[in-house]
């Protein structure tokens, strides 16, 4: 197994500020993945509108990068998968904000030797304090 500092299990890396979201930052997005309808749009309380991003957009925040500071660094990491959970829709104006935490880890052999598999849990939040998803990222050191 991977030698790593076993009081970061469950501990919570919350961002300094959050990050703003802009129409631009959406449309870039949906221009990028080849995205058809870019006019999507919703009502905020007051009758504007407001840019909508697609639920794939969620993918392009990363855990927070302070976590991984704390985590190996003498061996060579891989992503080895990622679930997400959606909540509200991210819109333009948005300020998300995103904790993580080093939720699990556990050790597997394969074909290429002995893996051990860190998963680091994200939850990101918009100024109102709804959860606009959930993200489990899963990354693998060899040993």
């Amino acid at each position: 197994m991977v030698d790593f500092d076993r009081s970061l299990l469950g501990r919570v890396f919350e961002t300094t500020a959050p990050i703003n979201i802009t129409a631009d930052m959406i449309e870039s997005f949906r221009r990028m993945m080849g995205e058809s309808n870019t006019e999507v749009t919703v009502r905020s309380d007051d009758g504007a509108e407001l840019s909508t991003a697609p639920p794939a957009f969620v993918a392009t925040f990363r855990a927070l990068e302070d976590i991984f500071e704390y985590l190996p660094q003498h061996v060579p990491r891989l992503a080895a998968g990622m679930d997400i959970e959606f909540g509200q829709a991210i819109r333009a104006g948005d300020a998300i904000s995103i904790s993580s935490q080093l939720a699990e880890t556990y050790t597997k052999t394969g074909r290429s030797g002995k893996m051990t598999f860190f998963l680091i849990r994200s939850t990101l939040k918009n100024q109102r304090g709804d959860v606009v998803a959930r993200i489990d990222h899963r990354f693998t050191y060899r040993g």
